[in-house]
């Protein structure tokens, strides 16, 4: 025993390394793993090339060493692992074992190989992705199954690689049976590279294989139809909506109603082609077949009655909205704005904005860093005499204290106090820690100033306000 392991100290020899240990220079652990993974048989994984070698002298910092080089091809690291357990006069220390538990823990796994593949799907290396997703099973030590064969086919579709795709489904589709999943994958590639009669042919092929559609299906050949159509002149339109309706009436046929983002998109295509008539009606219909409407259903409507200046109508589906727990989106005031911009709403004959709807589009605004509307809506509102009030200052100035633009802040801070209203102490605070970090000491003092000289007209409430000290 005591000869064998004076064998192995006559090989290098490294000091004694802890679990945290790093790679350092041998060129026997070197050589040993490239020969490792140069030799490894993936269906054979516990065979070392090693056993095909002649004798090597093995050493706890050799092992160490070797398996430190290996830490990438965690199967080839538990070969030759077991390889130097099993090996004559070697035993491993418990730094060996733990080591190798921690390679094990970090080894590939099926989302390893997803990720594999969305990398080289997005570079374009589409080839390369096919044979990762091959050699999985090498690696992982099972059979990629069905959802892992869609996951690969919806990678390469959503990075518009779809006739690959479709080419890879032919090759293997007795391999991995399709499922309705699989079918609309391909469905969605079709549509997004506006080729929706393909995608209707793989609809047909699905039906024909005994998999029965669901609302997922049809509303991806549904947007596929609808949402790139031309709609100019009425002849187009026209077509449209007769295909669309064509495969609602398909669906109900097959038992199968349609659901929120069927209808949604239908009044996408209403929107674009500016029919507001037909928009509300079909907005009023799918409320009667109790289904609730969604922000972008919402969004649509909106959208496409404001375009038309009907704006009283868009406001009471905001009220709408508001009343049914609905927030609008940033899309869904920026419609009214963007009308009102055009020219296309004239306020004269409708009723103007109220303080309340200015304080939320400069809100929205303010969050969305859109400085030049947040300028617009504010002259408007005060040369319209309807602002700003509390509330406008408070919401403009968080906004500008959040995006770190403390001029302007204290521009408005300053104005606000001028005017008669009382900064809340949350927003005084707030402009004063970020004064005080953006080490704006001076201007701060100014500020501080400004307050104590107007404190007058705030009389009793002012003494609740408390000039703390704050550090950076």
């Amino acid at each position: 025993m005591e000869e064998s392991h004076a064998r192995s100290r006559s090989s290098w020899e490294a000091p004694k390394l802890s679990f945290a240990c790093s790679i350092q220079p041998c060129a026997d652990a070197d050589s040993l793993s490239r020969l490792l993974i140069g030799h490894h048989n993936p269906f054979h994984a516990m065979e070392s090339p090693l056993q095909l070698s002649g004798t090597v002298a093995l050493s706890h910092g050799l092992v160490l060493q070797t398996l430190l080089r290996l830490r990438h091809a965690s199967k080839v690291a538990l070969g030759f692992f077991l390889w130097a357990r099993d090996h004559a006069g070697h035993r491993h220390d418990a730094d060996a074992y733990d080591l190798m538990v921690d390679l094990l823990g970090r080894s590939a796994n099926s989302t390893t190989f997803a990720v594999l593949v969305r990398r080289l799907a997005a570079a374009g290396l589409t080839r390369q992705a096919l044979r990762a997703f091959d050699d999985m099973e090498a690696f992982v030590g099972r059979p990629a199954d069905g959802s892992e064969f869609n996951l690969l086919l919806d990678t390469l579709c959503k990075y518009g690689y779809v006739k690959f795709a479709a080419e890879i489904f032919n090759k293997k589709k007795s391999r991995y049976p399709p499922d309705e999943k699989t079918y609309t994958i391909l469905m969605y590639g079709w549509c997004k590279i506006n080729r929706p009669q393909m995608a209707a042919k793989f609809l047909r092929e699905m039906s024909d294989r005994g998999l029965e559609p669901n609302v997922v299906s049809y509303n991806v050949l549904l947007n596929g139809i609808c949402r790139r159509a031309s709609l100019h002149p009425d002849t187009r339109f026209d077509g449209t909506i007769r295909a669309a309706e064509d495969l609602f009436e398909e669906m109900r046929s097959r038992g199968i109603e349609p659901d929120v983002t069927s209808y949604s998109i239908l009044l996408h295509v209403y929107s674009r082609a500016h029919k507001p008539d037909l928009s509300l009606s079909l907005f009023h219909a799918l409320r009667g077949k109790g289904i609730s409407p969604t922000v972008a259903t919402y969004t649509s409507v909106v959208k496409c009655l404001a375009s038309c200046g009907r704006v009283e109508d868009a406001e009471k589906l905001l009220d709408e909205m508001s009343s049914n727990g609905i927030q609008p989106s940033a899309t869904t005031y920026n419609c009214f704005f963007k009308e009102y911009r055009g020219g296309k709403i004239d306020w004269g004959s409708l009723t103007p904005p109220d303080i309340h709807s200015y304080n939320i589009l400069v809100g929205m605004f303010s969050q969305l860093d859109r400085p030049e509307l947040v300028r617009e809506l504010w002259e408007d509102m005060s040369n319209r005499g309807v602002g700003p009030d509390m509330d406008s200052y408070t919401s403009i100035i968080h906004g500008l204290c959040q995006k770190q633009r403390w001029n302007e802040a204290c521009r408005f801070f300053m104005e606000m106090i001028e005017k008669g209203f009382l900064p809340h102490k949350v927003t005084f605070e707030t402009l004063y820690r970020g004064l005080i970090q953006a080490d704006m000491v001076r201007t701060w003092k100014r500020l501080k100033k400004k307050v104590q000289e107007e404190s007058l007209k705030f009389g009793a409430e002012f003494r609740n306000y408390h000039f703390k000290s704050y550090k950076r």
